[in-house]
């Protein structure tokens, strides 16, 4: 059994900001992470929206000098390390992975989201080049050009609303002939003319070269198929978050997402969450970084006041 302070779970920007926080401020932390690279932002091709780069820089840049950060203060961070359970007793949280055990008074769950995907023909090859899973991240590329968005939920309506206002022709691709999304924002995009709905049909297959050229769609009602010229698609068909390994402890929403107060705190006392696995309206590298660093500070007041 290995003891810390703090136990970061996940390696994203959340993750490494509450590391840079904790580590910084003397506290024995340690990071687990089951991958590298981890998580979205390493995979985004160029990220534009992130504070401090006016030309843009590489998710995988960005992660790289979150990661040279944080191992200056002297955060451990231990890759290729997948939790399997999390135990609370007493004053310890205990996380087991694999053959090994952490224990700290303060545990930081930051495992983030994954973006539910088609699972068709060329969503891997083309993903970041001219697929995107987010529009308030990578909308701006594709100012007059011609995208699609799938989905017909309040993601997608929003992703579409908000491309409207960048791009030339935005399609709604839905698998169903009513949207499911609140009746405001279905007024809003319905009456918005640079949006085009696409009834009872599907995705089949996503074609290009080097980027994205066409989609080839499929009525689902009658198998007829089509294709139609874009420059882009944003695949908005949900979300879903890391929680598994701890369900049953902690509170989540309906969607599975961890519900904390306004400084990041679970419903277990010693327990945080931060970035895209807590309950909350936006999903961004900005958002993500403050929530890290609020999350490594009320931990840190935690620790105080039980030390």
């Amino acid at each position: 059994m290995e003891d810390h302070h703090v136990i970061i779970i996940g390696g994203g920007p959340a993750g490494l900001t509450a590391g840079i926080y904790a580590s910084r401020g003397h506290l024995k932390t340690i990071l687990l992470e089951s991958m590298i690279p981890s998580g979205q932002a390493y995979m985004a091709e160029k990220i534009e929206n992130y504070p401090g780069f006016p030309d843009g820089v590489s998710g995988r840049e960005l992660i790289e000098r979150f990661t040279q950060q944080a191992s200056r203060f002297g955060l451990d961070i231990q890759q290729f390390t997948a939790v399997d359970k999390v135990e609370v007793t007493n004053e310890k949280r205990t996380v087991s992975a694999g053959d090994k055990k952490f224990s700290a008074p303060a545990l930081i769950i930051a495992t983030g989201a994954k973006w539910n995907q088609l699972g068709i023909p060329g969503e891997e090859e083309f993903s970041g080049k001219g697929i995107s899973y987010c529009a308030t991240c990578d909308g701006a590329f594709f100012k007059d050009q011609e995208v699609a968005v799938v989905g017909g939920g309040d993601t997608a309506i929003e992703d579409a609303l908000y491309l409207s206002r960048l791009t030339r022709k935005v399609y709604v691709i839905h698998r169903r002939d009513q949207l499911r999304a609140q009746k405001i924002l279905q007024r809003k995009a319905l009456e918005e003319p640079t949006i085009e709905f696409i009834w009872d049909t599907v995705v089949r297959e996503i074609r290009g070269e080097d980027t994205v050229k066409t989609l080839l769609l499929e009525n689902v009602k009658d198998a007829t198929q089509t294709e139609v010229a874009v420059n882009g698609v944003f695949i908005a068909v949900g979300q879903r978050p890391n929680t598994d390994f701890v369900q049953g402890l902690i509170e989540l929403d309906d969607k599975g997402y961890i519900i904390t107060d306004q400084n990041c705190a679970t419903t277990v006392a010693g327990i945080f969450a931060a970035g895209d696995v807590r309950q909350k309206s936006l999903r961004q590298i900005s958002t993500a970084v403050g929530d890290g660093a609020l999350a490594a500070s009320t931990a840190e007041r935690y620790i105080e006041e039980k030390l």
